[in-house]
């Protein structure tokens, strides 16, 4: 006989929730959306700013290619007329010869024959004039080509240094799902989920944090440096009802919250520093989806000096 009354004191306990509670959820959600908004936004930032850099890798490499094609060309085109320059003065000494014979004969033959001659003379005289700009120009394509590739050698150096240096800074991590390699002229850092996330969490966890100062000091003075933080997921889908509408949100929000760890930890310059989320797009191993959930930094040289090399 005593349910019906208590029931109506809990409705009438729940009808006297004060109004700035819900306003307060409601100000949450906002905030929340915003940092969504935010990061995605951040995200379109990453992927703009990665395929300028790779398109700017493209070209350069195009220039290089077409630099040592023009190089071989002219190589041939010398070695050609080389050839040319023998045959011609082989054909000098020919008509020098008949010249001689011929001094003696009929004089409209003579004058034939030093017309002749001084054709073949003016001939001879523009394709060495031809010969010595090709060579020249050789040359200067030659030197071009030798600066490119020492300074091409000098930046592969500095970028094994670094890794070195990198590789010192962060010994104590490997095993617990970090790796550092080089190639293409990049160092790549990996980081697995394990060492950094919780599942489905953009939290980074103390062994993780350690491991992302160590990295920021190894690197903090490298002053040519462009630092691009990415994001990677498995396959898995996001459960509805969170904040997070999918992988590339979950993949964008991990590698801001990387990018803030290596600012907090270090001098690192925020202008040289790219978040960016490649959601479940980029695995590493079909089978394994363990190693795809990762944050992959990538430190790139600046190409500047080279871009300039190869357009003069």
């Amino acid at each position: 006989m005593r349910t019906i009354p208590f029931i109506a004191l809990l409705l009438s306990m729940a009808a006297c929730v004060p109004n700035r509670k819900y306003e307060e959820l409601q100000a949450r959600y906002r905030s929340t959306q915003d940092s969504e908004n935010a990061a995605v936004a951040k995200a379109q930032q990453a992927e703009a700013a990665m395929l300028e850099q790779k398109a700017t890798m493209d070209d350069l490499a195009m220039r290089n290619n077409n630099l040592e094609r023009d190089t071989t060309i002219l190589g041939t085109s010398l070695r050609n007329m080389t050839e040319q320059y023998d045959k011609i003065n082989e054909l000098n000494e020919q008509l020098l010869e008949k010249y001689n014979t011929l001094m003696a004969g009929d004089r409209s033959e003579n004058r034939k024959l030093l017309t002749d001659l001084e054709a073949t003379r003016l001939k001879l005289q523009g394709r060495e004039d031809s010969l010595g700009a090709l060579s020249r120009s050789l040359k200067e394509r030659e030197t071009k080509l030798a600066d490119l590739q020492r300074e091409l050698d000098t930046k592969d150096a500095a970028m094994r240094s670094l890794k070195d240096r990198v590789s010192a800074a962060l010994t104590g991590f490997e095993g617990k799902g970090l790796t550092v390699i080089q190639k293409g002229g990049k160092i790549y850092v990996n980081l697995e989920n394990k060492l950094l996330f919780e599942t489905g969490s953009t939290v980074v966890g103390s062994e993780g944090r350690k491991a992302l100062a160590s990295l920021a000091k190894a690197i903090e003075n490298e002053k040519d440096l462009s630092i691009l933080v990415e994001g990677h997921t498995d396959t898995d889908k996001i459960l509805p009802g969170g904040t997070m509408k999918d992988n590339w949100d979950l993949s964008v929000l991990r590698a801001t919250s990387v990018v803030r760890i290596l600012q907090e930890s270090s001098k690192l310059d925020p202008t040289r520093i790219t978040a960016g989320g490649r959601g479940e797009h980029v695995p590493v191993d079909s089978a394994d989806k363990a190693k795809n959930r990762r944050i992959e930094v990538i430190l790139s040289p600046n190409l500047e000096a080279l871009y300039k090399l190869v357009q003069e």
